[in-house]
């Protein structure tokens, strides 16, 4: 109930109501809708950008991902809190396979670097735009009051982003070439059948190596006040992972699917 009215706060563009809906809804159930808003997104970018629409779900995904990592929740079933992000890290993924099983390698490798490009861009624009000298009392007066947390705001959100930065991207770039080169390497050992084969097994193990890798960096070696290791291991590797592989579950129909989405001039 609080999820459906939490849609017509969204259809009035009432985006507080909408949020406040959806923080009375079952988190998991949030969770779920989420996962496949971002599978259905990927199927209708496709259908109607090709190629491009993966580079640009890839570029949003990665941004909002190492956003949405700032943000930790509780889920049931598991002892400790869980960061979000691993929905859009994960669909990635699959935007990368599709491209590889419908474009081909160069495509994939090709949607990577832009996705390395687009974060890089957005975190250098924020940097600029929190260097713009803001309000105070005095200047703001009454009529901008509003204006005055919003420096603070921002800087809650992107200064820590040099560190998820560097831990992210350095991730992303492994796991993803990691990722395209068993996608290609399953498929020509399977001689291209057994499409879901290749799908999971490149996506799970992706996915567990992009999670060891940015936990480790992001929360050990770059943070100024490390976590201890079995917070590290159990909430950010292992925790999510289990949602990982929930995820690479989910979206083995969609990489079907996507054949029926392609643009017609591809298959030609």
């Amino acid at each position: 109930m609080n999820f459906i009215e939490g849609l017509f706060h969204l259809i009035l563009f009432n985006f507080e109501g909408f949020v406040d809906s959806l923080n009375k809804t079952p988190v998991i159930i949030t969770w779920f809708v989420f996962l496949f808003f971002c599978l259905i997104v990927i199927l209708f970018f496709l259908k109607f950008f090709g190629e491009a629409g993966m580079y640009v779900y890839t570029v949003l995904a990665v941004i909002g991902g190492n956003i949405q990592v700032l943000k930790i929740v509780e889920f049931p079933f598991f002892s400790n809190p869980i960061a979000l992000g691993t929905i859009l890290f994960a669909t990635t993924f699959l935007a990368t396979d599709i491209l590889a099983e419908y474009y081909g390698t160069r495509y994939a490798r090709k949607n990577i670097l832009i996705g390395f490009a687009g974060f890089l861009l957005m975190t250098l624009i924020m940097l600029f735009t929190l260097g713009f000298t803001p309000l105070d009392i005095n200047t703001a007066g009454e009529k901008y009051s509003w204006a005055l947390s919003v420096q603070n705001n921002l800087m809650g959100v992107f200064i820590p982003l040099p560190i998820f930065f560097a831990a992210s991207m350095i991730a992303y770039i492994f796991s993803q070439y990691f990722d395209v080169w068993l996608y290609e390497t399953i498929s020509h050992f399977t001689q291209k059948k057994f499409l879901w084969i290749r799908n999971n097994i490149s996506t799970m193990t992706s996915s567990l190596l992009d999670n060891t890798i940015f936990s480790v960096f992001a929360w050990i070696i770059f943070n100024p006040n490390p976590l201890d290791v079995n917070t590290v291991i159990f909430t950010y590797i292992l925790g999510t992972y289990f949602l990982r592989i929930t995820i690479a579950i989910f979206d083995t129909p969609f990489i079907y699917l996507a054949k029926y989405f392609v643009p017609k001039n591809v298959n030609d």
